[in-house]
């Protein structure tokens, strides 16, 4: 069942906490996804739509340089991280037709940053991750008419955590329905452990006795991704969403989406991940930027990457960036003050005088 929520946010700017209920968060653990109706406001789903538009016709001041010349009609669109402009000899409708998605521009625009780091999106991160949240990747979702969808696969296949808290935010600027591609998923399937490949990128369970490895993650046709076997052992359910509403679903769970069968409607949605920010994460080393500002940091030692994230609430033990253009986050706080939000060691199991098993205030820098 898709569980919608209550809505007490009401945009980037609101002061007032997304407080997650006991039914969604059951909701969450018991299907692997949670829907959030709503929990973007009218506005910004203008400016999230308006955003979409000047970049799909290469009008962005940021877009520098133009991309290749090919024929739209004959391929699946372009997946980067270059901010480039189509061509633009082209008519509107023929540069819509170039993009299908681009990554990580939280580190070169200002309004993806913003987004990544959406207070009431953090709010809900909070209460299935949390407390301490680190913000990792963006991605904006184009998705034109007939353009094809992603076939089932698993999130932490691609960005591994240890230990494995991801977790993917869906924003959907329009809406999203079967007909234009909204999200497929296998309710349940959160259980299943991360299938590794048999060949290749991807990450898994390597070590579990008896683990299949398989092929063609995100393959489209179901004949040649093995992990539409797996996804068939469990309710395959359609979570169609209508612009503003946030879809949050877990690393494991199995994840689809189908073509756009329309002629005249876009599927677009902007999508961060996340996950705790405790979690050692190596993800983010190959990303290709000569930019020091923009650039993964990379610990020589152990090739861990938390450097490159945003700590976007809470606190952690591990390194962490700052956000490029300053969107207020936990990063920007004090290490006093991002103490006193953590919630780590707050009481002790027992007192070591009786032996009472009864919770006790713990201070760490008392000694016992």
């Amino acid at each position: 069942m898709v569980t919608s929520a209550r809505r007490s946010s009401t945009g980037t700017g609101s002061s007032e906490q997304y407080r997650v209920s006991v039914d969604e968060y059951k909701a969450f653990r018991q299907q692997g996804f949670l829907v959030v109706r709503g929990l973007l406001g009218p506005d910004e789903i203008e400016e999230l739509r308006g955003h979409t538009e000047l970049l799909m016709q290469g009008r962005l001041p940021e877009q520098v340089g133009t991309m290749s010349e090919r024929d739209p009609g004959s391929d699946s669109g372009t997946t980067g991280q270059a901010l480039e402009a189509p061509p633009n000899h082209l008519s509107p409708e023929e540069k819509a037709q170039y993009f299908l998605r681009v990554h990580m521009l939280h580190r070169k625009l200002e309004l993806h940053e913003r987004y990544l780091l959406h207070p009431g999106v953090i709010d809900v991160l909070e209460a299935l991750i949390g407390p301490d949240v680190l913000a990792l990747q963006t991605m904006l979702f184009l998705k034109p008419p007939g353009k094809p969808g992603q076939g089932w696969h698993q999130d932490s296949y691609y960005i591994p955590t240890h230990p494995d808290t991801l977790c993917g935010a869906w924003f959907a600027i329009d809406d999203a329905d079967e007909l234009n591609g909204a999200m497929w998923m296998a309710a349940g399937s959160q259980n299943e452990p991360v299938y590794p490949p048999r060949e290749g990128y991807g990450h898994g369970d390597g070590r579990l006795e008896g683990i299949e490895h398989i092929s063609g993650a995100s393959d489209p046709d179901d004949d040649a991704n093995d992990l539409s076997r797996i996804a068939d052992r469990y309710p395959q359910l359609l979570a169609p969403v209508e612009a503003g509403d946030v879809v949050f679903f877990g690393g494991h769970v199995l994840h689809r989406s189908k073509d756009n069968f329309t002629t005249d409607r876009f599927r677009r949605a902007f999508v961060g991940h996340y996950c705790n920010a405790r979690s050692f994460t190596q993800w983010g080393a190959n990303h290709d930027d000569d930019d020091p500002h923009t650039a993964p940091s990379v610990d020589p030692e152990t090739k861990m990457t938390n450097g490159s994230h945003i700590l976007a609430r809470g606190d952690t033990h591990l390194p962490f960036a700052k956000p490029t253009f300053g969107t207020p986050c936990a990063a920007l706080l004090p290490a006093e003050e991002r103490r006193k939000e953590s919630e780590y060691a707050a009481a002790m199991m027992a007192d070591m005088d009786s032996d009472d098993m009864g919770a006790k205030p713990a201070d760490p820098e008392v000694e016992h």
